[in-house]
Formats: structure tokens, sequence, C-alpha cells
């Protein structure tokens, strides 16, 4: 007996998201915060491109497009030097830009989305220890009521740096500290700088001495940012939690609007006055790396599995997509659809780019971010996080995947958006992201002129059966094609922008995941192929 498909500890972002994708998946879960109430901290407040698609899958972008600002892009002064600006423009296939929005209002509209689907965080509700079966966890949690015991069948910690899920599972957590403390405030800053754009002010220090940093994040309201510096030395307090992690909020005094207006009187390259200190503390950096993100039916996910610098606000967009990735294929475990070698997947894919985040933003923290030698329009991708991949998958047939190296899309890359698309029925055209929002794979069809007849629906019966039903296909007719389409829906490439971003070449199978990255490309499109494909990630009946 279980008491639920999936306990989730932690409702921050991560958990958050994780809940709500089980749910959205068809899952049961339950979700517990060891805090009696959220925090009303603007934490974490840069939200990226990818971070939005993401969420504009799930059913949410309209609630978070409302309550966001845009970040238009940067200014930045060195030792009294003005740089050049910094634009955050993204090429029009992108369908969402860089914004700015306090960590506290992403967990209101996460929260009111789960709560949708019927699960409410269960809040005062501590995790104390759990023990892992062949069958499934029995977690015990301390609740104002008492003790209860929680059968499940998996466990998803999203308990942030000082896991309890992460140390009781023994996982290596690895790394380092920077040996400096900062200062948050949530403020309003009266000063001339254009809205929407972030300020980075750098003063290096001849004696080697950390360099004294002013950073100010645009959030909504008037003039408000989210400001940070190096801490004056009488606020540091302790140098990290009971397991000795530096990371997250101090122990120290908090920040008033006396030292926040000091750095600015020091740094601002134009006289402003700090008020209206909504919120201060100061915070530790820590940079770490966990050995594992699974270990049997436990999961970790978000900064229980990587912390960083904020360089570039990376880290709970990591994580969000941390939950993100895992979701779907514990629905699919769940269902009996998938066996549990799918669930590996979730190291293997995950775990690289955690790595990846760690080591760059920690460069970046020490010597800017642009100093990896890319173009402009690469760094904005990545630091959009459009380029996270997973090439070396375990899902993915690595021979497959070696014929489509010329290509601009290659199995494992993030699905690319294009518009133009047009349908029979519909007098507007649409964009491909409006067909990849199901809550399955998606089998696209390109075909052009020369698609063999009858290919359509014997490809579709093959992949739904390889499936088991649980995949949506499209005809995506390229200029000129008159193919017929019986049982398989078909849209148009209208402007020729599916052609162009994906390199396609009629007749082609392209088959997209639940979590919008690409499954494995099939040219020419044959039924076999497709469903060997979907084999790798579906078992048989």
């Amino acid at each position: 007996m279980v008491d639920t498909d999936v306990l989730v500890v932690g409702a921050g972002p991560v958990g958050l998201t994780a809940a709500a994708e089980l749910r959205r998946h068809g899952a049961e879960c339950r979700i517990v915060d060891r805090l009696a109430a959220p925090h009303r901290y603007a934490k974490a407040v840069g939200v990226q491109p990818r971070t939005l698609e993401v969420w504009d899958t799930m059913g949410l972008a309209r609630q978070v497009l409302a309550e966001a600002v845009p970040m238009h892009g940067q200014l930045s002064w060195v030792d009294g030097e003005e740089k050049p600006r910094i634009e955050l423009a993204l090429p029009p296939d992108v369908p969402y830009s860089f914004a700015a929005l306090p960590q506290y209002v992403t967990e209101e509209l996460l929260t009111g989305h789960l709560e949708t689907y019927g699960t409410r965080v269960e809040r005062g509700c501590e995790l104390l220890s759990f023990e892992q079966d062949p069958d499934g966890v029995t977690a015990v949690l301390r609740t104002s009521a008492g003790t209860e015991r929680v059968r499940c069948r998996y466990l998803v910690g999203c308990d942030g740096a000082h896991s309890a899920v992460r140390k009781a599972l023994g996982l290596d957590f690895g790394g380092g500290a920077f040996g400096e403390s900062y200062m948050l405030g949530d403020v309003e800053i009266d000063w001339d700088m254009p809205s929407g754009y972030g300020v980075r002010v750098v003063r290096h220090r001849p004696d080697g001495a950390p360099d004294d940093v002013l950073v100010a994040i645009p959030l909504p309201g008037r003039n408000r940012y989210r400001m940070s510096a190096v801490a004056a030395p009488e606020l540091v307090g302790d140098a990290g939690g009971a397991d000795g992690i530096a990371h997250g909020l101090d122990a120290g005094g908090l920040p008033g609007v006396e030292h926040l207006q000091a750095v600015v009187d020091r740094l601002s390259p134009q006289p402003a006055t700090v008020s209206a200190v909504r919120w201060s503390s100061v915070f530790r950096i820590s940079h770490r790396l966990a050995g594992r993100y699974r270990q049997g039916r436990a999961f970790i996910a978000g900064d229980a599995a990587h912390i960083h610098p904020p360089t570039g606000a990376q880290g709970m967009n990591t994580g969000i997509q941390d939950a993100y990735n895992l979701a779907w294929k514990l629905a699919l475990v769940l269902r009996g659809a998938a066996g549990d070698a799918l669930l590996d997947s979730y190291d293997a894919e995950r775990r690289p780019v955690g790595e990846e985040v760690v080591g760059r933003t920690v460069r970046h923290a020490r010597a800017g971010i642009g100093t990896d030698g890319d173009s402009m329009a690469t760094l904005l991708r990545r630091e959009a996080q459009l380029l996270v991949g997973y090439p070396d998958s375990p899902l993915l047939d690595p021979a497959a995947a070696d014929g489509d190296a010329v290509l601009p899309v290659r199995p494992g890359d993030r699905a690319p958006d294009c518009r133009g698309l047009v349908q029979p029925l519909a007098t507007f055209p649409q964009r491909l992201f409006d067909l990849l929002r199901g809550p399955h794979h998606t089998l696209l069809l390109y075909l052009g002129p020369d698609a063999p007849a009858g290919l359509p629906a014997v490809c579709a019966r093959a992949g739904r059966e390889a499936a088991r039903g649980e995949l949506d296909v499209y005809a995506v007719l390229a200029p000129g094609s008159t193919a017929d389409t019986p049982g398989v829906a078909a849209v148009r490439d209208g402007l020729d922008e599916f052609r162009a971003a994906y390199g396609a070449r009629s007749p082609e199978a392209v088959l997209v995941r639940p979590d919008g990255h690409l499954a494995g490309r099939i040219h020419p499109a044959a039924p076999e192929g497709i469903a060997a494909l979907l084999r790798r990630t579906f078992t048989g009946p």
C-alpha cells in the first residue's frame, strides 16, 4: 500500500515545479515544507527565456507575464569607466525575453498553479528520515499533530543547499566557498538609470582584497531593485550552517539603509538615494555539485544538487529545469509505460548541465561575463539557457546522432520554435510550440511534394503503438506539398520556418520529448525506425 506516488520535499520554485508537473502528467504527489509560511525574499529574481518556455508548456506563462518586468540589458562601470552597454536581444525565433520577478512572487504563482490540480503545500511539515526498499520509500514526517509515516513510490528532495534528503542519502557534495559575504536588499534607488537595465559597478582594490561591487537588478515597481554588494564587516556572522556549507542567508546582522547607502555613495556613477528597504540580508556563496542526482528511489534537484554564484541568474532556472526533466519520466514509470532505466537518464542528462553551470558561474563571478571568448549571440543564448542539451543521453541512438552532425538541430538539443504554421480550420498562424504544449511525446512528419502516399498513417500507427498511445502526431507540410494525411492532423509550414530551423528534409520524422528536447530524427521517415526510437523510452505491453 502507498499513500502517494511521489513525496516532494521542499516547496520553493523547484519543488513546486516538480509537484505541478507530476500532477499535469497524471501522477499523484504530496509536497511538504518545514517552514510554516513561505519567505518574502526577492532572493532569486532573474527568469530566463527558457524557463518562460517551460512555464508556457505548463500553462503558467500568462500569469508570469502579467507580474514580471523585462530585463533589457546591463549597464556597467569598471574603476570609474563606463563599459559598452549589453543589450539582451534575442533573435525572433525565441518567443520570450529575459525577465525579472521576485522569488516569492514566483512561488505564489506556482503554488496557485499547483492548487488547480487539487494539491496543496503541506507547511510546517519536516522530513525526519526515510528508508528505501525494492517497492518504495517510507518517510517519517514531523507535523503540528505529531509524527506521520508516509509510504510512497519515489521521493524527490528539492530542499535546498542544506538538503536533508541529500544528507540522508550520504551523497558527496564537493566544492568550495567564496571567502566574502554579500549584502542583499530589496530597495528603491532614486537615480536616472534607464528602466529595465541592470547596473553593475566594480572597483578593483590594489591590495588584492575582493573587488568592491554594486549590482542592482530591476524589480516590478518604480525604481525598485534587488541590490547586492560586499557585506559590511560588522554584519558578517556564521560562515555556514550546521553542515559546514556556507551558502544562503547568513546568521549575521541585517543590512540597514545606511549600509546600502554607503555602497551607493562609494560606487554609483551618479548621485542616488536608497530608501524603502522591504527586505535585506547577508548571503554566503558556495560552489558545490552532488556526486549523483539519484540513489535508488530518491532524487535530488535544484540547490540540493548544485549551488554556485548567482552570476547570470542561473540557479533557480537550472533547478526548475531539473524538475521539468524528472517529472515526465517519473510519471511514465509510475504508469508502467516505461522501465526503471528511464529514471537513470535524469542523472545522465542533468548532472552534466549542473557541472557546466557551476563551472561557468564561478568563472564569471571571478572574471566577468563575456570572458569565455564566445560571440555575443552565443553568450546570450547560453545565459538564456537555450543551449542546454543532452547530446550524450542514454535515450538517444548514438548512430543516428552521428548522421545528424551537420544539421542545425541535433538529437538532445532544445527543439526551437517557429512561426507561420497554418491549419485548415484556423484563420490565424500558429507557433510550433502551440503543438508541443501537451504532456506527450510529439512526432512531427515533415512532408514535401515527394512524400510517399500513405506514409503519415503508417508512421503514426507504428509510433502510437510503440508509445502505448502516449504520442501526438502532426504532419508538417512543406510549401507545395499536397500530401493527404488521413488520421493525422496537418499544418502547413507557411513561412518555411520549420524547414529552416530544423534543416528538415522530406520525408523526415522529428520526435520531440515532453520537455521540449529532440529525442531523435529519422530520414527518410519509416515506421520501423520511429518505433525503434520510441522504444528507447517506452517499454512494451
